[in-house]
């Protein structure tokens, strides 16, 4: 059985997407003189997505020595991505005098796939036509060509996947991989339990536990009739061992029915990306020494701890940051990646479900806008994914 490396988000209904063949074409725009021409999204400050931003058209020029001009394929909508546009991220990008623009400028997304189009003369790692990824975050990847240092991206081998997959690897699968991996030394057998369960980072865990031989409880939102049945046999089918609601963890037995589910053994590790009340009843449930270990915080409500779980329990509290942990640790993001991709690859994991919103040459401001708003209203089918389309 493989083991893990070892190491110390519906969208508007209205925006029409198409599928993008797993070997697109070339995506090039060019002028007369041999510019590329490229459509970004871009904000000059920050505030609603729908107030602040505006589509910008710079035209990267031939590259030279060590850079690569790259058409994006394929770029996520992440909640961190819209949090940085807001001005509420942990981590901002600069606003910069870039891209031709008369005032300082960012282009948001952090996530996504790129075709090389061009390379300069001394590029030794990348040639016309490989796919790559961004080496770290901030690259700004909500556009539509982009021309940067060989450095700045890494190149995947593409054979057998879909740009989709690509794009939405270096976030969810590399969080789940890392917190089973990195806080608690679970053997075989061992349990752990999330919230969150339907999330992609909730997906990725409960197929990563799966593979590597851990049982899972997963809590769900409660969902009502056949809609809640439904989730519980799509966790179930992604690995998960128990399928609790919120409502059930949140019951005053559960502390009993985990201790009779899990034969008295207990889960070691807590994943929290909820906070409030439903990372406490993790807490509840966790046995003396173990780890609750926080990711994110949808309901924005703190996590108020009651001392007895840290004097007679002696649990530890942490927080992950996988854009911190991945610029800190560029081999080891890779190595996860790679693994992560040859799973896709022999179909023994599956990428969380995505709502494709088309970007083509054609594509104008409000679509793109309307898509990016239509991620902070209720209920979406999958992660809101940009897909990108010749003219």
């Amino acid at each position: 059985m493989s083991r893990p490396l070892s190491g110390a988000s519906i969208l508007l209904s209205s925006t029409r997407s198409r599928p993008l063949p797993s070997s697109p074409r070339l995506l090039s725009r060019r002028t007369l003189y041999g510019y590329t021409q490229a459509k970004a999204l871009i904000y000059s400050q920050h505030g609603e997505p729908k107030d602040v931003l505006q589509l910008h058209t710079p035209s990267p020029p031939p590259p030279h020595s060590t850079l690569l001009t790259l058409a994006t394929l394929a770029s996520p909508l992440n909640p961190a991505d819209i949090n940085q546009i807001q001005g509420t991220y942990a981590s901002l990008p600069p606003l910069l005098p870039v891209l031709s623009s008369p005032n300082p400028i960012a282009v948001p997304g952090n996530e996504a796939v790129f075709q090389v189009l061009a390379t300069g003369s001394s590029t030794t790692t990348v040639k016309k036509g490989d796919w790559v990824i961004p080496a770290s975050t901030g690259l700004g990847t909500w556009r539509s060509h982009l021309q940067v240092p060989e450095s700045e991206v890494v190149r995947v081998e593409k054979e057998g996947l879909k740009p989709t997959d690509v794009a939405t690897v270096s976030v969810n699968p590399v969080t789940a991989w890392r917190m089973l991996v990195d806080f608690v030394a679970l053997e075989e057998g061992a349990w752990f339990i999330q919230n969150g369960s339907n999330s992609g980072v909730g997906r990725a865990a409960l197929q990563l536990g799966r593979k590597w031989g851990y049982k899972s409880i997963a809590v769900v939102r409660d969902r009502p009739g056949e809609e809640g049945e439904k989730l519980r046999r799509e966790m179930e089918a992604l690995g998960a061992t128990v399928v609790v609601s919120e409502d059930e963890a949140q019951a005053r037995d559960f502390p009993a029915r985990v201790k009779e589910l899990t034969g008295g053994t207990g889960p070691r590790l807590a994943l929290n990306c909820v906070g409030g009340r439903s990372a406490l009843s993790l807490a509840k449930v966790l046995v003396p020494g173990g780890t609750l270990v926080t990711y994110g915080a949808m309901a924005r409500q703190p996590l108020n701890i009651p001392a007895g779980m840290l004097i007679f329990k002696d649990l530890r509290f942490e927080g992950f940051w996988v854009s911190k942990w991945a610029d800190g640790h560029p081999a080891e993001k890779k190595r996860v990646v790679e693994e992560v991709l040859d799973m896709v690859r022999r179909r023994e994991f599956k990428m969380g479900p995505v709502v494709e919103v088309s970007w083509g040459g054609r594509t104008g401001r409000e679509e793109l806008v309307e898509a990016v708003q239509g991620t902070l209203e209720g209920f979406r089918g999958g992660k809101g994914v940009f897909v990108f389309e010749g003219e």
